[in-house]
C-alpha cells in the first residue's frame, strides 16, 4: 500500500461517504475506519465496501491515546482525516461534558499520538498530514442585513464572482473571527485551535476545514431532513423551532467528500478552507419544499402534508444565519458544488424512501443491539 490513512468517525454520516470514496478511488491506499460506534455510528452505512482488501474497521474511542498510538505504529499511518465528533446542538445543550471530552480531548489525543509517532520516524513529518474537519458554527452567526430597500432573499455575488440567493451581504470567510454560541460549537472551536497550535508549535502539517450543513443518504434521523422525511411518511408532526426563519447554507454530502479528497491531497499545510454550497435556505422554506417533494414521491397530492408543521419553542442561543464563502477553495483548488439544491434534495428523499429498512433499523434501535452482541455494551 502506498499510503495508510486513518479516517475517524468513518461509520457516521459524512465519514462513511469519505471512507467509501477513498476505498473505491484509491485501491493502493490502506484505509482504516476508526469509530467508537456511538449511537450515530452504523457499519451498515458501509456494507458495500466492507470486504474490500484495502479497508479495515477498528472500534476505538478517539480519547484512547495509547490505543491510537499503537495503531499508528502497527499500521504505519501517514495521514489522519479526523471527522469523529459529537455534533448535535440540542444534545450539547443537555450534556456539554460529553462534547468537551470527545471533541476537544479526543482531538488532542489524536494530535499527540500523531506527533509522537511521526517525530519518531527518520523522515519526520515529511509526507504526513493531519486533516481536521470542523463546522461553520464556530464563527457564530451572521445578521440578515441587506442592501437598503432590497428585501431578502436577493441575488448577491460572493468574492468568487458566483451569484446566488442570499439573506445577507456578509459571509463566513477563513479570516472570520470565532464566536461560538453553543457548547457544540465551542467544543469544535477549541479543537480547531489545538490543531493549529500543533502546527505552530511542533511543525505538524495540518489542515482545518469548516463546512456548512450537509444533507444526503445515511444521515442519522435526529437531523432535520431525514427526521422530517420519516415523519412525513408516517404523517407525524414536523417540529419547527420558533418561526422557522433561521437561515442555513446546505451542501450535498458527496460534494463535501469530494472537497475533502481534493484538500487532503492538494491543500496547503497550515491552511484553513471553508466548504459551503452557496445555497442559503430559510428553514421554513426548506421544510415546505421537503414536504412537497416527499408528498410527490409518495404519490400524495403535492403539499398535502403541510398541515404537519408544528411550531415549537425556539432553541436557546439559536443562531440566525450561517453562510459560507467558498471562494478560496474554488480559486486555489477548483472545487465547486456539483448539484443544485432541488436536485440534491429530491435525490436524498428518494434514497430514504427506497431504503426504509435502513431507516427502520436505526429508528428502532435494532442496529444498537447488533453492535452490542458483536462488540459488547457501548
Amino acid at each position: 500500500m502506498s499510503r495508510s490513512i486513518i479516517i475517524t468517525g468513518g461509520a457516521g454520516f459524512i465519514g462513511s461517504h469519505v471512507v467509501r470514496l477513498f476505498v473505491n478511488k484509491y485501491p493502493d491506499y490502506r484505509i482504516i475506519n476508526l469509530d467508537k460506534l456511538t449511537y450515530a455510528g452504523n457499519l451498515a452505512n458501509l456494507k458495500d465496501i466492507e470486504d474490500k482488501p484495502n479497508y479495515k474497521f477498528v472500534k476505538m474511542d478517539i480519547c484512547d491515546f495509547e490505543g491510537i498510538y499503537k495503531l499508528m505504529q502497527d499500521e504505519k499511518v501517514d495521514g489522519i482525516i479526523h471527522l469523529a465528533a459529537e455534533s448535535h446542538v440540542d444534545r450539547s445543550i443537555k450534556d456539554p461534558f460529553t462534547f468537551a471530552r470527545t471533541n476537544v480531548m479526543g482531538t488532542l489525543s489524536l494530535l499527540q499520538a500523531a506527533k509522537l509517532y511521526w517525530e519518531s520516524l527518520p523522515e519526520g513529518y515529511e509526507g504526513k498530514m493531519f486533516y481536521h474537519i470542523s463546522t461553520d458554527e464556530v464563527y457564530g452567526a451572521l445578521a440578515m442585513n441587506h442592501p437598503e430597500g432590497i428585501e431578502p432573499p436577493f441575488s448577491t455575488r460572493a468574492s468568487s464572482g458566483k451569484h446566488h440567493l442570499a439573506y445577507g451581504d456578509e459571509f463566513f470567510r477563513e479570516t472570520t473571527k470565532y464566536n461560538p454560541h453553543s457548547p457544540y460549537s465551542a467544543s469544535k472551536a477549541s479543537s480547531d485551535l489545538f490543531v493549529r497550535a500543533y502546527h505552530d508549535t511542533y511543525g505538524m502539517p495540518t489542515i482545518v476545514t469548516n463546512c456548512s450543513n450537509n444533507y444526503g443518504p445515511y444521515q442519522f434521523p435526529e437531523k432535520l431532513i431525514p427526521l422530517f422525511i420519516n415523519n412525513i411518511r408516517q404523517r407525524k408532526p414536523l417540529p419547527v423551532y420558533g418561526k422557522g426563519e433561521n437561515v442555513r447554507d446546505w451542501l450535498y454530502v458527496e460534494d463535501h467528500a469530494r472537497a475533502i479528497d481534493l484538500i487532503f491531497h492538494k491543500g496547503r499545510a497550515s491552511e484553513t478552507y471553508n466548504i459551503g454550497g452557496f445555497n442559503e435556505w430559510k428553514n421554513i422554506d426548506l421544510i415546505e419544499l421537503l414536504i412537497k417533494t416527499t408528498d410527490r414521491l409518495l404519490g400524495r397530492p403535492e403539499g398535502a402534508d403541510l398541515d404537519l408543521i408544528t411550531y415549537v419553542t425556539d432553541r436557546p442561543g439559536h443562531d440566525e444565519r450561517y453562510a459560507i464563502d467558498s471562494s478560496k477553495l474554488q480559486r486555489e483548488l477548483g472545487w465547486e458544488p456539483s448539484l443544485q439544491f432541488e436536485e440534491g434534495l429530491e435525490k436524498t428523499v428518494r434514497w430514504y424512501l427506497e431504503n426504509q429498512e435502513w431507516m427502520d433499523t436505526v429508528t428502532s434501535g435494532e442496529y444498537l443491539r447488533y453492535y452490542r452482541e458483536m462488540y459488547g455494551e457501548r
